[in-house]
Formats: C-alpha cells, structure tokens, sequence
C-alpha cells in the first residue's frame, strides 16, 4: 500500500531536517525525569516567569480590565484598580474593533503600532513609520515571515552569526534555504571580525550560493555580547557593499549588565550614516515582550519595523501576515504598555519603576555570579554575560571524557550535559546546538533562577564538575590551557 500523506517516510523533507536544541534531548530527558519525581532547574530556554520572576503589576492589571470589561461598569472598580489602569483598559478597548476577543488588522491594532512608532523615535531621535511596523505573535513569528520572503530556494544563503539561536537555523532548513555561518571569536568577548564575514560569504559564493540577508543578535543569544556602536556601522557598510538585507534580532535590548556598551539599535546607527547608506540598506528589526524585566513569554507579543523596504515588497509581507488573519489581540495590549509604560506622576509610575529596576539590578547581580561561578571551575572558562539573559562557558573536556561520550554515541557536549543533568536536576542545552568551533564544547544556561537559589545551583555545578573532571581527567598533565 502506497504511504500516506502523513507518514514518516513521506514528510516534506524540510520538516526532518530541522534541528531545535532548546527543546531537544535534554530538555525531553529533563522531563522524564521530572515526572519520574526529580526536580529539575530548567535553565535551558529564557522562561523568566517560569524561574520566578514576578509579572509586572500595572501591564496585568490593565489586561485583566481588557479581558473583563465588564469590571469597568462595577461602581467599586476604582478600590481594585488604580485609575492610571482603567483610564489605559478604556483607551486600548477603545482601539480594537470589538474588545479582545476581536481579530485585528492583519498589521496589528494600528493605535498599538503608532505607540511602536513613538517609542522607536524617543530611542533612536528619527522618525518611525506605523505603516512599516507589523505587530507578531513573539518575535519568532515576524523572523519566520521575513525569512519566508527572503529565501527562494537551497542556492539562497542567510549569513547567521555562531554561536546562533537555534530559531535561526531551524527556519533557514524549514524554508529550504542554506545557513551560511559566521564564527564569533570567543578570545575577543565573541567579537565579529569583518574579515571573517567576507570570507564566508566567499567561501559561500564559491558554493553556488547567493547570500541574500545577515543576521544579528543584539545583544547576543547564546553569547550574551553586546555590540559596540563602531562594529554596528561597520556591519551596515557591509550590507551595503554586499547588498544585504540586515535583520536585527533586538529583543534583549532591555537586558544589559554593564555600562561600557550600552544597547544602540541599528536603525539608530543606519540613520546616523548619512547617505548613501540610510536610504540603501535595507533593515528589519525585531522586538518582543517575552525578554527584559517584562519576560512575558507565553503571553507572544512582538513586532517588527521595516526601514528601506520597497512599498510592494510590504505589501506582499502584509499579504502573507493576512494569511493568519490577526496577531493575538491581548498580546498586542502588552506591546503597546511596554513600549508606553507608566509616566513621571501617574499613580502606578513608582511600583512600575521599583519593580522593574528591582529585575535589572537583580539580573545584573546573577549575570556576574554565575560568570564568577563557572570561572572557579576546573577547565570551565566563560566571558562575562554582557547582556541577554544567557551564559556560555566553554567546557574543557579531557581526551578520555571525549572517548567516552563517541563509545556512548553522543556528542561530547551533549555527554556533559546530560551527566549534570542526572547528578544535580540542572538542565542545560549543549553548545553543540548553537555551533561552535570544531574540538571546543560549551553549554548554555540562563541566568534566570532566582538569586536566592543561584549560590547553591553553582556550588552544585562545581561539584559535579570537579568530579566529571577527576574522573577524565588524565592527570600527567591535561590542564585549564
């Protein structure tokens, strides 16, 4: 009997050739053992309100007025809510075509994008088109339209930095194009060398394959890096010699650790070129409120804004959007109260500050405990998280470790990692899932348990380590390096 449709062998292709480390072996074996009864510190994707953080008060309170209007109407509202939040619950009521549970304009709630808008111009000091801002469940959606519309087929390549999320490299095979990597040099805190960027899309060419689009994570997922005013102008020069599209993974802006490289968004630094570059190069930028002291994940909001998009390529974007009709409506709410939040004088401005301050400062704390912490490990050597939500030691393996992860079949950072699992609950995604240089191994953590717990998930990492590391360790002379 012929196969079906949907049978294994008979798949589109496509489909079986992506791979999602985040949500991969060891996550699914982290959850076997979770029902087994073992706990389980799930630090293995940037879940904030999954580890504890606490939601913001006011965003919710004025959500819940939008999800029950009729909360609005009860005389007694105003001892429940403060009235910053029922004046934001009328206005964003007042914006869609029906309430919540309405679709919207494929774009999003135009009144939603206009905030997008001004809060873009009060970051970067120009100008922000509503029309050329699109609202998408999570940022991952508005990354899978664009990658839709730029790959035509295997012989178009997408430059991605590596280390690389895996959303990248997953849409890349799932659209049937080709991922043309570019090595972040870890020696120099994963600084990007434009030498290197020129010799991939070389070596790329030399392959059949025309490289379209470049990708960049600022600041850095898995990396935790952030980009420095003069390599941003340098990789929009690039672009623009190479006539590439730029999409600019942004949604870590609000996560920075320290004060020497302040987030700048590229839209900022294109518009500060000049001519010839700020009306040539063409950009995308995504953001989202999944990340940053708002870590709103489940809720999928996110947006993204085009600059240099020809008018009948947007609207063949927006033709595409309309297929799913409508991004989810209370998501869109959380958007537009990210990027208009509580102002001097209004009555929530002081909780709002005092708890997202409270987040940052806290993260900002982890970042540098958990950087210490891997650094006090035997052969673990990692940069400071500079921004983001991540850390990504490099792991040492000695030549004996090595030989025992190929005689179990598992790759050897995969061998690590699913060891530390065992031992300690602590669940981590092997660097081998975002790539890395050929004979270096890595794992990638958030930093996102809470800080009470974060000494004690340390001290149990350092002990399995120690051991993991006598035990392979060959002791006439393998060392840190």
């Amino acid at each position: 009997m012929a196969p079906k449709a949907l049978d294994y062998d008979s798949l589109n292709e496509n489909v079986k050739k992506v791979q999602y480390a985040v949500r991969g072996e060891l996550y699914l074996r982290a959850s076997e053992l979770q029902k087994e009864g073992k706990k389980i510190i799930f630090t293995n994707v940037g879940n904030p309100h999954a580890l504890g953080q606490r939601p913001l008060t006011f965003p919710r309170q004025v959500v819940a007025l939008c999800q029950a209007p009729f909360l609005l109407d009860d005389p007694n509202v105003g001892l429940m809510f403060p009235a910053d939040a029922i004046a934001k619950a009328k206005h964003y009521l007042s914006l869609t075509s029906g309430g919540l549970g309405a679709y919207s304009d494929s774009r999003g709630i135009p009144g939603v994008r206009k905030e997008v808008a001004e809060f873009i111009e009060r970051r970067d000091g120009y100008p922000s088109d509503p029309e050329l801002i699109f609202l998408t469940d999570g940022a991952s959606k508005g990354v899978m339209q664009i990658l839709n519309c730029v790959i035509r087929g295997a012989g178009d390549g997408v430059l991605v930095p590596v280390p690389q999320y895996p959303l990248y490299s997953a849409t890349i095979s799932l659209f049937g194009g080709s991922l043309v990597p570019y090595f972040l040099e870890e020696t120099a805190n994963w600084g990007l060398d434009i030498q290197d960027l020129r010799q991939s899309v070389v070596q790329a060419r030399s392959r059949g394959i025309t490289v379209r689009a470049m990708v960049i994570i600022n600041p850095g997922n898995p990396t935790g890096q952030c980009l420095s005013e003069a390599n941003l102008r340098e990789i929009l020069r690039f672009c623009y010699q190479e006539n590439l599209v730029l999409l600019g993974d942004e949604v870590y802006q609000q996560n920075i650790y320290q004060d020497q490289r302040p987030f700048i968004s590229s839209k900022k630094v294109l518009m500060e070129m000049g001519l010839p570059f700020s009306k040539e190069v063409q950009l995308v930028s995504f953001h989202t409120v999944s990340k940053g002291y708002w870590g709103e994940c489940g809720q999928r909001g996110g947006y993204f804004e085009m600059t240099n998009i020809p008018p009948k390529s947007v609207d063949e974007i927006y033709k595409i959007a309309s297929v799913s009709l409508s991004p989810n409506v209370p998501a869109q709410i959380f958007m537009g109260l990210m990027v208009n939040p509580p102002k001097p004088g209004d009555i929530s401005y002081e909780q709002y500050i005092r708890e997202s301050k409270g987040i940052l400062e806290s993260l900002r704390r982890r970042a540098r405990l958990m950087t210490d912490g891997f650094n006090s490990c035997r052969n673990v050597v990692c940069n400071f998280t500079e921004g983001a939500m991540y850390s990504f030691p490099q792991i040492r393996l000695p030549p004996k470790a090595i030989e025992a992860a190929k005689k179990a079949g598992k790759v050897p950072d995969v061998f690590y990692c699913l060891r530390l699992l065992e031992a300690t609950g602590i669940s981590t995604v092997p660097g081998s899932g975002f790539g890395q240089k050929e004979g270096v191994f890595h794992l990638r953590t958030t930093i996102l348990p809470a800080e009470e717990e974060m000494p004690v998930i340390m001290d149990s990492f350092k002990k399995f380590n120690d051991e993991f590391m006598e035990q392979y360790e060959d002791h006439r002379g393998y060392s840190r390096m």
